[in-house]
């Protein structure tokens, strides 16, 4: 009889301290804002608030040494943008700009139509949450030891999607040799 009792005692416990998990409905609060991918993956540059690559960036995860070199003859650069928050039913058409800082020493900054080009303007498409940023990379046909740099930061659209100030700037790193 005591066992019996034991076992209804033990039973009544566990069934009481078991409990079920509420299924909460997970919702975005808050603005929309873009971001780039590669800059929510990598580490800071030293002296800057933002990576500069130097090699290309694969999407969704941290650079790794078996991804591509960003060099003179690379020809493009994709960068992925993400948008944070509700996704649109238009297409949405974000800004940038490439941005002049004081290069890490020895390297110098890029200049746009000798070293790169690139628009100024992206497309999120209607009910995505991507888009991409290209940077032509033209090749000057002269090698040098001496890298050049392409500071950008997103600036935003037009229809209320901010920049995430945490993760608005990047750079990339030409090699010219």
């Amino acid at each position: 009889m005591k066992k019996n009792y034991l076992f209804i005692y033990i039973s009544l416990i566990s069934f009481l301290l078991s409990s079920c998990i509420k299924d909460d409905v997970k919702s975005f609060q808050g603005n929309t804002v873009v971001e780039f991918d590669a800059t929510v993956f990598n580490s800071v540059a030293p002296g800057f608030t933002y990576p500069i690559l130097v090699r290309a960036a694969g999407y969704g995860r941290a650079v790794s040494t078996a991804d591509p070199s960003i060099t003179r003859t690379s020809g493009q650069v994709k960068l992925r943008v993400n948008l944070v928050g509700q996704q649109r039913s238009t297409v949405e058409v974000i800004s940038y700009q490439v941005f002049t800082v004081t290069p890490t020493s020895p390297n110098l900054l890029g200049a746009s139509g000798t070293h790169y080009n690139t628009s100024g303007t992206f497309t999120i498409p209607a009910n995505s949450s991507f888009g991409e940023v290209v940077i032509n990379i033209l090749n000057p046909g002269v090698s040098s030891t001496i890298a050049r740099e392409v500071h950008l930061e997103l600036q935003g659209s037009s229809t209320n999607i901010k920049a995430s100030e945490n993760y608005k700037k990047i750079a990339i790193r030409i090699a010219q040799n």
